[in-house]
C-alpha cells in the first residue's frame, strides 16, 4: 500500500469526509531537505468533515496527526494541510 493509500484510508475511517484530497508532492522537493527522491515524501491533505466543525486550526491538525498515528506521520517529510468543517 502506498502512503497515499494509507493517508486516505485513516482518515476515511477517522472523519468519514464529504471530500478528501490527497496529492503527493514529492517531485516538486526534488533536491530539498527530506527529499530522497523515491517520492512520498511530501503531501497535501485537502479534507472537509463534519467531525472538524467548530474545531480550532491547532485542534483540526491535532486530529488529523492523531488519526495518522505516529509512525506514518514518522514516515512524511511534509504534510500540507487544508481542513474544513
Amino acid at each position: 500500500m502506498t502512503v497515499t493509500d494509507e493517508i486516505n484510508t485513516k482518515l476515511t475511517e477517522a472523519f468519514g469526509p464529504s471530500r478528501l484530497r490527497v496529492v503527493d508532492e514529492s517531485d516538486l522537493h526534488a533536491g530539498h531537505a527530506g527529499n530522497t527522491g523515491g517520492g512520498e515524501s511530501h503531501f497535501r491533505v485537502e479534507i472537509s468533515a463534519p467531525a472538524f466543525a467548530g474545531m480550532s486550526r491547532i485542534a483540526r491538525h491535532r486530529a488529523v496527526h492523531a488519526a495518522l498515528g505516529a509512525d506514518l506521520v514518522g514516515r512524511i517529510h511534509a504534510l500540507a494541510l487544508h481542513i474544513e468543517g
